[in-house]
This record gives structure tokens, sequence and C-alpha cells, in this order.
């Protein structure tokens, strides 16, 4: 993707009233320099979702969604980066620079995709002059408007109806090949992929046409569904099948329902469910799980109720519990043997389907449940196993209330852990120190400096590199001397900007929370006691400088000092400094 210069996201970030832009979508009310709502991000009743537009930042206490005024119009929009870029940029009257505008669509990027949507147009074609096909949808009970809204078409009988239709030269052929519209065999020939099958384009995020599925009319005429192969523009573990219809069909996704194929989304469509999703012929992967949740909170899995069915939802299970943030929520539904989401929903239409998934089992119930069927719960050893068994998967859960309520029915069922005694870790120090042990120290030096940086990134212009405390043997000293250099290479950058900056980095978290603190004073203030920090951190490190020639005096004795060294310990500990 053609990348956009730092410098232009700086200033549309500057220029963006980031108040304005969550306003406009949710209801915000002004408590001091700062906003708060309800987090549009996670169900719950006493607002804990802040924005700082002098930062530039929103952040939840809740649920730790958190960003720019570009996360979260691609978060609550859905949008992808570069339209929300360009979003922003319409908003405030600048345009984005040409170059990035591609959006990493070179020349034969956009012919790929060309290929494709002709492709599409040439199966839907296909459809209206096919009374075969058109009478399978008929029988599926699919009527015009569901036909149009998937662009459902018809790929016909025989080798060569699309390579003849769109591939009239050499470049056309290219393109349909790569775009896996065509195969070759051991021979060299080239034909159709698909034939005689009923097909159903695959959009991604942007609407945009980048496979096909393709499904059988008879039973005996070869694999159910056939897809298009992995190419440039489709992963079929990064896609989900329906989800652009669905964001058209929602301006707030209430929930996500995953089943297993084309025709059951289609189906469930037709019948007023229209929050429905099919994995691509594969197990759920975690960027399925990732953009599950991105879309919706709250996520159903609808599998059979067969050994092959809970294996797929156990697949889901081990992709979606590292992704199990306060606030998400995970349903599996297991169907009757021999019923699909398809025939439920004719038998029992929309109310019967909702009835099924009010009923459904929430991923603790499942997971518990899995992991302990071949356990004797009686016995001390099965308890034992069942925790062995479970610990690895919990570990793998963020950090949360979800967490701390798994773990504790981990302790319910099994007995352990549950009278063990919280122990202070780093990120949770203990209060009351240890018998002789010396109070725990202020707010360190280099933690002031970056708080006071977060709060207002341009206090970095007061200062000129080189910095002496750079060489200061300090727990944290590298990450202030990157955070100023990076201020200085981008003198617009505000808050929300540094901290996506560092969003996938281990020092997120801890920035993250720094820049979540009310410091008291002004911009003044906070001036005056960062340069303030930063001499006495000078102080310390010509005292750690100090220290190192005196060691050096005690192993090679004064004479052992070379004249450079020597000068340098005079004028380190002249008065005057």
């Amino acid at each position: 993707m053609a990348r956009l210069p730092d410098a232009f996201i700086d200033d549309l970030l500057a220029r963006t009233d980031l108040v304005e832009i969550i306003g406009s979508r949710i209801p915000l009310k002004r408590q001091g320099r700062e906003y708060s709502a309800r987090c549009p991000f996670h169900d719950e009743r006493s607002p804990s979702f802040t924005v700082s537009p002098t930062k530039q930042f929103y952040h939840c206490f809740g649920c730790g969604a958190h960003g720019t005024a570009i996360s979260f119009l691609m978060n609550y929009d859905r949008l992808e980066f570069l339209d929300a870029v360009e979003e922003l940029a319409k908003r405030v009257g600048i345009d984005v620079p040409k170059d990035a505008q591609v959006r990493n669509e070179d020349g034969e990027s956009r012919d790929l995709y060309a290929a494709l949507d002709a492709s599409a147009k040439f199966f839907q074609t296909q459809l209206a002059g096919n009374a075969k096909a058109a009478a399978y949808l008929d029988k599926r009970g699919v009527d015009a408007d569901n036909r149009a809204r998937f662009l459902i078409g018809y790929a016909p009988e025989g080798f060569n109806g699309l390579k003849d239709a769109l591939g009239g030269d050499e470049r056309r052929l290219r393109l349909l090949e790569k775009t896996g519209m065509l195969s070759k065999n051991d021979s060299g020939r080239v034909y159709d992929k698909f034939r005689d099958r009923v097909m159903f384009p695959i959009h991604d995020r942007r609407g945009r046409v980048i496979a096909f599925g393709g499904r059988v009319l008879e039973k005996d005429d070869g694999p159910k569904y056939l897809n298009s192969p992995e190419t440039a523009l489709f992963h079929k573990g990064r896609e989900l099948y329906g989800l652009w219809q669905v964001r058209q069909a929602h301006a707030k996704i209430p929930r996500l329902i995953v089943v297993e194929g084309y025709m059951d989304v289609v189906a469930l469509f037709q019948y007023g469910v229209t929050q429905a999703v099919a994995t691509l012929g594969t197990a759920t992967t975690p960027d399925h799980a990732e953009l599950l949740f991105r879309n919706a909170a709250d996520v159903y899995f609808c599998f059979d109720g067969d050994r092959a069915g809970r294996g797929a939802a156990w697949k889901a299970v081990e992709s979606i519990l590292p992704r199990m943030k306060d606030g998400r929520q995970a349903f599996f539904l297991f169907l009757p043997d021999g019923e699909d989401p398809d025939s439920i929903v004719r038998q029992e239409g929309a109310a019967g389907f909702d009835i099924r998934l009010a009923a459904a089992t929430s991923l603790s119930e499942f997971f518990f449940s899995e992991l302990s069927k071949d356990v004797n719960l009686l016995s001390l050893e099965g308890r034992a196993r069942l925790a062995e068994r479970a610990k690895p998967y919990l570990a793998n859960v963020p950090d949360g209330a979800f967490r701390d309520l798994m773990q504790q029915r981990l302790a319910e069922i099994t007995g352990v852990g549950g009278r063990a005694q919280p122990t202070a870790t780093p990120h949770t120090p203990s209060m009351r120190p240890a018998r002789g042990a010396a109070p725990a120290p202020k707010t360190s030096l280099v933690r002031a400096a970056i708080s006071f940086l977060l709060q207002q990134p341009q206090l970095a212009q007061a200062i000129e590199p080189p910095y002496l405390f750079g060489v200061l043997r300090q727990p944290g000293i590298p990450l202030l001397v990157e955070l100023i250099a990076l201020v200085r290479e981008r003198p617009d950058i505000g808050t929300g900007a540094v901290l996506a900056h560092f969003a996938e980095r281990e020092e997120g978290a801890a920035l993250q929370k720094l820049a979540m603190q009310s410091l008291p004073g002004d911009e003044a203030m906070w001036r005056e006691e960062f340069l303030d920090a930063l001499g006495q951190l000078d102080r310390q490190t010509r005292q750690q400088r100090v220290d190192e020639l005196n060691a050096r005096i005690g192993e090679v004795g004064m004479t052992g000092l070379s004249a450079d060294e020597k000068a340098e310990l005079r004028e380190l500990q002249s008065p005057r400094r």
C-alpha cells in the first residue's frame, strides 16, 4: 500500500475535531477538560468511555478500546484505513496525497478487480438465461431482491464459457488465470474453473468482488462447493462471505451469526435474519475472529451437532479465546441431525431461529464442557487433569473481568487456585514494602518526563540534541529518547498519534496508562517541570560518569587515567557543575 506521510496524518489529526466526530455518533457529556459516554464498543450501564480533545484520543476504561479519530471511524463505521483518512480529509478540506489514493491498486491490481467484476456480471447474465439454475434458486426460495443483493449468478456448462466471453486476448487470459477463474491441466490446456454451478461472488470489506464460491445444482455433480483458489486479492482465512451485505443492512451490527455455507447465509437473509456470515470452506481462523469482533460484540457460531460440528466449534474456541476482551461474547448453537440454518429458518422462520439463538451455549459453558467430557470430576486426579488442560487456554485470554471469571469458574469446578492469594507483579506492585525494605520511591524522573511529553508532545521542541541523559543507565531512558526524537521529527504529532505509533509494541500499554493521567497545572507548568526533570537526569548522568572514573582510579590509580579523563573528571567535579 502506498504509505501516507506521517506529517500528513499528524496534520489531519491536528485539524480534526475529535469531539465532533465521536459526538455525532454517540452522545457525549462534558466532564472538565474531557468528555464521557457509554462505550460504543461494549455493553455497559455507566460511562467509562473518555474523549480528550486536547490529547486527540479516546479511551475506554471498561474494554480498553482506544485510539485516534482514524481508528474510531475504522472501528465504529467499519471503514478501512484509507477510507477513514479520506472521510476526515473531506471534513477538514484537505486532499489526500495522490500517490496514496491508488490504495495499492497499481495498474494490474485494478485490472484484476475489473476482471472479477466482469466475471460476476457474466455469471449474472447467464443466470437470467438458464431455466435450470433459475429453477434451483426458485426451489430454494431465493427471490429477485436477494439474488441482486448477493449478485448471484450461474457458470454455464462446458469448458470455455467464461474464457471465450472475457479472455479475448493473451492479456485478458492472463488476468483470468491470476484471479483463479481458469484452470490448467497437465497438458497445458486452459479452461473454465467453474462449470454448471450457481455462483456466489465473495466481496471484500469495500464491496469489491475478490473471489467466487460455486455450488452444484445436483448432488452427484462433483464437490458440493468449489471456491476460488488463493490469489493476490483473496485469502480465504481473512474473509467472511456475506459481511459486506451485513454491513449494508445495519448501521450498527447487533450480532454476527457464523454459518457454514453460502446458501445458509442467503436463506437467513431471505427470512429476515440479516446478520449471517460464513467462513470460506475453512475453520475459523484468528483473522476471522478479529474481523468478527471488530464488527459485533456478540458472535454466534452455528454448527451441526455431530462430531465434526463440535470439532469445528472447538477450532473456533481456540481462535476467539485470545480475543475475548471484556464486553465481547461468544455463543454456540448446535443444530439437530440432518438440519442446517437453511432448513431451520424455513421451518421456524426468523422468530424460531431467534429462540434457538437465545438458548445457545455460552463460550464458557462449552469450554469447560468440552475439556471435561472424558474426565471424572469426582476424583482428585480428574479435577487436576481438567485444571492442567484449561491452564494454557486461559493463559491466552486477555487480562480483564472475563479472564478473572473463567479462572474463578475453573477454581469452583476443580478446587485448584481457589485459595491462592494474589501476588505482586510488575504491573500490580504490592503497596506494602517487605519488612526492612526502603519505602517505594516516588514517580521516577523518567516516568515523569514521559508523562509530561504525553500530555503535551510539543514540549520536546524545548530541548536540542544531543541529550546528555541519553547514556544514563536507567529503565525508560531509551524510550524517553525515542519519544523526544519522534516528536522532533513530527512536530505536529498529537498524543493519539504517539500512542498509535507504539500501539503494537510492548511499551504501548504503559504509555496508554500514562496518557490517561490528568496532571495538575497548565502547559507552562508542565514545560517547567519537564525541563527540571531532564535537568535532574543530566545531573545523574554526570554523577554516573564521575562514579565510572572513580572506579577506574580504584583499578589503575590516578596515574592510570589519560589526560582527557583527568580533565573530564576535573570538569565534572568543578563547583560550577
